[in-house]
């Protein structure tokens, strides 16, 4: 596996090029990406657009995954830019979402529950050719889908309630415009919300100063939703 330049880094990961058609993401802190391959390769079967799986080879460590290679701009880059707007970005996130949550669970036993991705967000969103892509499984697990509704609105809010962020304005509009949709696609019940909460307050990659905001976002979710 000849490893090409990197195309780029998120808070635990860089993804490298491998020829026109793949990429590697490899983890920097030692998780292990392959509890994703089959998450990954369920929801692809089942018509979900995550990137395709690659073929991982022999000397891939445990911290690396092989997937395709995705061209086009995150949604996040699209809404900084202006070229997607609040309201077209928050209709994309909440369909997003409720195509996920009609994939059953791979394995819980609980016909309720739904595959989960808990991160997803405008950065984890790619604009190809094609259509919205998925991406970064990482943090996924199953369980009810008002839990990952809850996640997306809270990390979203957090960017919106740090005054010193650069990106506070537009994911503040993002947010307004999205909260509503999610409570009228089966709500953002308090208890999901304060799990997502708890959840992100145990999330290693986040600064002091990102989790002092959390109890501030949760209250801007609960009164977007009306609460």
């Amino acid at each position: 596996m000849r490893i090409g330049q990197l195309l780029g880094s998120g808070r635990n990961a860089d993804v490298y090029e491998l020829g026109e058609a793949w990429v590697l993401r490899r983890y920097r802190d030692g998780m292990d990406a392959t509890r994703e391959l089959p998450v990954m390769s369920y929801l692809s079967a089942s018509g979900y657009p995550v990137p395709r799986l690659g073929p991982q080879p022999p000397s891939a460590g445990p911290g690396d995954l092989v997937l395709q290679r995705l061209y086009g701009p995150t949604m996040l880059e699209s809404l900084m830019s202006g070229e997607v707007g609040a309201e077209e970005g928050a209709e994309l996130l909440t369909g997003l979402l409720a195509g996920l949550h009609t994939v059953p669970a791979r394995l819980s036993p609980d016909p309720d529950d739904r595959v989960l991705h808990l991160d997803l967000h405008p950065d984890n969103v790619v604009l190809t050719p094609d259509g919205p892509m998925v991406i970064d499984w990482s943090n996924t697990e199953e369980g009810p889908p008002a839990l990952d509704r809850a996640m997306s609105a809270l990390i979203l809010a957090q960017v919106a309630v740090d005054p010193a962020h650069p990106a506070a304005d537009g994911a503040r509009q993002l947010v307004t415009a999205l909260v509503p949709r999610l409570a009228a696609d089966d709500g953002i019940p308090a208890p999901h919300l304060a799990d997502a909460a708890a959840r992100r307050a145990l999330n290693p990659t986040m600064s002091p100063a990102e989790t002092a905001l959390i109890g501030e976002a949760a209250g801007l979710v609960t009164a977007l939703a009306g609460r």
